[in-house]
């Protein structure tokens, strides 16, 4: 695999630009392509071994256009597909999104953290084992989200309908007086000003791009496959 290969991402839609936008702040030199599965928006309502499928078949189709790494830029999708994709193209490496359980569980002053995600995220394994490594000193408060993506994705991150829905959701988080929240979905960070706006300034709200784009860079470094 040459350096000079793009890096393949991709998300159920334009979420994982979220994503992106870090990698292109840390990876400036990188060719970078990226698929918005938009005909299957969202992942994280759909049955698993759906997601499953179009996970695999939508990095298939980066590899076969060149890339040289795979960034699942969705929590759902790598819920659901991480590993198989590894598993289908062991050359190739691959990097995945999850809650950012860790780096609140290091930032919260009170113990007590929300992280907000889709149902398949949160059901998933990756998040249980996430919750029992960094959670067992803390109290972990999960709300399912519904409907969010779909706002994100007709461009409504300012609208008063969605900070109403965001309301539902972040409400009974603030009820269990969390200090940190935690975005399970890389749709979120577009809405963050809205989040960050109804919880407050004492409230620490925090994604994973910036970790994924650092672990990208390590991941590249480590292979000798960072563009010079």
């Amino acid at each position: 695999m040459k350096s000079t290969a793009p890096i393949g991402a991709f998300d159920s839609g334009v979420g994982g630009l979220s994503i992106l936008r870090e990698i292109r702040r840390l990876l400036p030199a990188e060719d970078l392509i990226y698929l918005a599965d938009s005909a299957h928006c969202p992942y994280g309502i759909k049955p698993l071994e759906e997601i499953r499928s179009r996970t695999l078949e939508v990095s298939g189709y980066l590899i076969e256009l060149g890339a040289k790494m795979i960034v699942v830029a969705c929590n759902s999708a790598s819920v659901a597909g991480l590993d198989q994709i590894r598993a289908v193209h062991p050359e190739i490496p691959v990097v995945g999104v999850e809650p950012a359980v860790k780096p609140a569980h290091e930032r919260t002053r009170n113990g007590k953290i929300g992280v907000l995600a889709t149902d398949l995220t949160l059901n998933g394994s990756k998040f249980s084992l996430l919750v029992e490594k960094y959670g067992a000193d803390i109290e972990v408060y999960t709300q399912p989200v519904h409907g969010l993506v779909e706002l994100v994705e007709a461009g409504r991150i300012s609208d008063p309908e969605t900070e109403s829905l965001l309301h539902q959701f972040l409400d009974p988080l603030l009820e269990k007086n969390v200090d940190t929240i935690a975005l399970g979905c890389t749709h979120y960070p577009f809405v963050r000003p809205l989040i960050e706006k109804i919880v407050g300034p004492e409230v620490l709200v925090l994604d994973t791009g910036e970790a994924v784009a650092k672990q990208t860079v390590r991941v590249l470094e480590q292979q000798g496959l960072k563009n010079p």
